[in-house]
């Protein structure tokens, strides 16, 4: 009987330490979990002036990639950047992007290419071409405070859409000003300022434009915005003349769509005696053709600048429609001298693994919680 009674309480004893370490470990487990995998919510490999990147800290003439989703871009003039998941880019002083020559780089046809959301930020200015487009992002694309000018001349390309902007989403906010021109003359090429396609990376902003007192200027022959709809905050179609977003995407008055969009704020009166418009380097919008930061004329100008009417009172307009012919091109990474389209990237499959992970943890915790608060007459 006492052997019974000493086995007892040394079964009650392990067990009592086991628990203490099963609740060490689960603590542990949700720690790790929970903390890291931070790295990625932003880019795992960055691809910038023909050379690719696998860790940020690293830097170049004009660029910083200071850590995961950030870069700085100050005064940078090169070829085309790619980044393998979201980023946010800080620009200062005037920047340029251009395609990229060298036929072993991980980028299809574009001045800049971000698998992921992209947001452009600062005092600078941008102006990113390609031949299929000047800015390819396959989240969404967040232009904020900056100028930002994206062209595509559709050198070489066939049967794929061609735009100065192709993204799922496009916002403009913050007084920021977007130029966006596409164009083409390859069999089947459809040109556009801005695409924004009906295939969702992800989210529920897929397609929509989002112009808070801010500008757009885009322009391109079969649309100057395909879109699956959008909203103007303290800003208003300037261009065409009773513009709204349609089926597909921007429509005039008369339901068709729109070459040329404009867009700008509901408050650019201009001083008594003064004409509106962009007359000096940084003043109002850029005109296609010119180079967003100096209101120089650029290397392939386009079209003239668009003459701004009185102001009008605030509006906001709210739309969504179907879109029938603005699907993101698929794309193999290799691009050829004909047909070009836009490469899969960026496997997320680690967020799930994570969760699972995660909600295992927390079982194990819970279930170390219970066994520390049951109670056991052997032990006493």
């Amino acid at each position: 009987m006492a052997l019974a009674k000493i086995g007892a309480v040394m079964f009650a004893a392990a067990f009592h330490t086991s628990r203490h370490y099963i609740l060490f470990i689960a603590m542990a487990c949700l720690c790790v979990l929970l903390g890291g995998p931070s790295y990625a919510a932003g880019a795992e490999s960055l691809i910038i002036a023909g050379a690719t990147y696998r860790e940020p800290g690293v830097s170049g003439p004009g660029w910083a990639w200071t850590d995961a989703g950030h870069l700085e871009l100050n005064g940078y003039t090169g070829e085309a950047i790619g980044a393998d998941g979201g980023l946010v880019v800080t620009l200062t002083g005037q920047n340029t992007v251009v395609e990229t020559s060298a036929p072993d780089v991980d980028i299809s046809r574009c001045g800049m290419e971000v698998w992921g959301d992209l947001t452009l930020r600062g005092t600078g200015s941008l102006v990113a071409t390609g031949s299929q487009c000047g800015i390819y992002v396959s989240g969404t694309l967040a232009v904020d405070r900056c100028k930002v000018d994206a062209r595509a001349d559709g050198a070489g390309i066939a049967d794929a859409r061609v735009a100065g902007v192709i993204a799922d989403g496009l916002a403009v906010r913050g007084g920021g000003r977007v130029v966006a021109a596409g164009a083409g003359s390859g069999a089947s090429v459809r040109a556009y300022g801005v695409c924004l396609p009906s295939r969702a990376a992800g989210g529920g902003a897929a397609g929509q434009l989002t112009v808070d007192a801010s500008w757009l200027d885009a322009s391109g022959a079969d649309g100057g915005v395909a879109c699956l709809g959008g909203s103007l905050a303290s800003a208003r179609f300037v261009a065409p003349a009773g513009g709204t977003f349609g089926t597909g995407g921007v429509v005039g008055a008369d339901g068709s769509a729109a070459a040329h969009v404009t867009i700008e704020p509901v408050d650019t009166t201009a001083p008594a005696g003064e004409t509106a418009g962009p007359d000096a380097p940084g003043d109002g919008p850029s005109a296609p053709g010119t180079d967003p930061a100096t209101g120089e004329p650029a290397a392939n100008p386009s079209t003239n600048p668009t003459q701004k009417p009185a102001a009008a009172t605030k509006t906001v307009t709210t739309t969504t429609a179907t879109n029938t012919t603005a699907g993101k091109a698929s794309r193999p990474k290799a691009a050829t001298a004909t047909t070009a389209s836009l490469p899969k990237a960026g496997d997320n499959c680690w967020i799930a693994a994570s969760l699972t992970l995660i909600f295992l943890g927390i079982a194990l915790l819970c279930a170390a919680i219970r066994c520390q608060g049951a109670r056991f007459p052997d032990c006493s």
